[in-house]
């Protein structure tokens, strides 16, 4: 075999293998590796093991693996091998850390991997994979997040652990200061509206949501008692659409085919003043959709978990420019979330 042949398999090798470094990543959170050495420091796998109620072996591997990983650091005192956290791990993997990313990762492992188990259906198909994967209707999209309170709390401290890294960028990527009134539809646990209150001192924010999420919402997220924040009930495509200066939508068009979209925003133009805004926040592909990579993914993670894709920016264009909206920009963060900001 020759060298390039040798660089080849290796790329081909890691292709083959990612699947599983996901899932070892994981599966430490999910035991609570990094929590455990995060207070308590250097600690050999069988006390870790211990502490933790698993195997001694399936431990040690697992720890082996995350230091391969960088994911822990790894130094041998007296003829032991001793772990700790790395920064990484210290800063996105720890329940404390402070931009964890720890239940957006359990969510990632219990609902997104599972559902791509069926990816080859998925393809075959068109549509997403929530019967096969959960016993739900396809046609109820969010029932799967919803199936249970703990599973929908996760799932929120996960959008709010997003935004904890993504927000500010999307947020400020236009002036949003001439927008007093916004309305955030499907803005659940309430981070960019957070966000938007904190960069824009004179806004109010109503979060358009539905009465289960606004419920647990309220249980949950105690800054939600922000008096600049507030609630109002509904679902965006049955129920009318306030008044407001400004609407966001974020990651809510990735999950709809084209004519929901569409459906949405001419009832947004029907509902706003001329001169009012609307900020999406989405991953962008390429015009010619051969990346970012991850955009990609994502873009194959809406058809196996919703009705969706991600989408290039004329792509959008096209979509508003069908609902009556004329001002359409789009601007690039440099990090997964991008912005667009449309007028009427």
């Amino acid at each position: 075999m020759s060298f390039a042949e040798d660089l080849d398999y290796g790329l081909f090798n890691e292709y083959i293998n990612g699947f599983m470094v996901s899932k070892a990543m994981f599966t430490a959170c999910e035991l609570g590796v990094f929590d455990l050495l995060e207070s308590e420091g250097f600690l050999t796998f069988d006390v870790i093991a211990e502490r933790l109620g698993t195997s001694s072996q399936g431990m040690e591997q697992l720890l082996d693996i995350c230091v391969t990983l960088k994911l822990l650091k790894m130094e041998m005192k007296r003829e032991k091998a001793l772990y700790q956290n790395t920064e990484l791990s210290t800063l996105y993997l720890t329940k404390t850390g402070t931009k964890s990313q720890y239940n957006m990762l359990l969510y990632m492992s219990k609902t997104t991997y599972s559902c791509w188990n069926h990816l080859t259906e998925a393809i075959r198909e068109g549509k997403n994979q929530y019967l096969r994967t959960f016993g739900i209707p396809s046609d109820d999209l969010f029932e799967a997040i919803y199936r249970s309170e703990e599973e929908l709390v996760k799932f929120m401290h996960g959008l709010h652990e997003i935004w904890s890294i993504n927000g500010r960028d999307v947020i400020t990527a236009f002036d949003l200061s001439p927008f007093p009134l916004i309305y955030d539809l499907g803005g659940c646990s309430g981070a960019l509206a957070k966000e938007c209150i904190t960069i824009y001192p004179e806004c109010q924010v109503t979060i358009f949501e539905k009465e289960e999420v606004v419920q647990v919402a309220r249980k949950h997220f105690p800054f939600l008692e922000e008096p600049r924040i507030s609630f109002h009930i509904g679902d965006f495509f049955r129920d009318p659409i306030p008044k407001a200066d400004l609407y966001i939508l974020a990651r809510i068009l990735h999950d709809w085919a084209d004519n929901k979209c569409v459906q949405l925003l001419t009832n947004i133009h029907q509902a706003c003043k001329p001169g009012c805004g609307v900020l999406v926040v989405e991953t962008l592909l390429a015009e010619d959709k051969r990346g970012p990579l991850t955009s990609q993914l994502y873009s194959m993670n809406m058809l196996v978990q919703a009705e969706g894709k991600e989408r290039t920016p004329t792509e959008y264009r096209k979509i508003f420019t069908q609902a009556g909206f004329q001002d359409f920009q789009f601007k690039k963060t440099g990090k997964i979330y991008d912005a667009i900001l449309a007028r009427k």
